[in-house]
């Protein structure tokens, strides 16, 4: 159960980091990756700088998390194909 949960909360959380970075998503599998990217990427980054979110106990915080995680994903992502 906990696997389908985590692509369900790696689908939004990819496809609203589309929205907000690109405009538009990727298709329902990069949204998937996306968004558990970024969720990995939070997970890392945030304790590191002393920013605890506390999406452990809830979907909505979940999804926030991951969201702001692949939105740092899909930025450096964009960076690196300029360059």
């Amino acid at each position: 159960m906990g696997l389908i949960v985590a692509l369900i909360v790696g689908a939004i959380a990819g496809w609203l980091a589309g929205l907000m970075v690109k405009g538009h998503g990727q298709g329902v599998l990069m949204n998937i990756v996306v968004g558990i990217v970024g969720a990995v990427i939070a997970a890392f980054l945030f304790p590191a700088m002393g920013l605890a979110i506390g999406a452990e106990g809830s979907i909505i915080g979940s999804i926030i998390y991951a969201t702001i995680g692949a939105v740092i994903l899909l930025l450096i992502i964009r960076l690196v194909n300029r360059a």
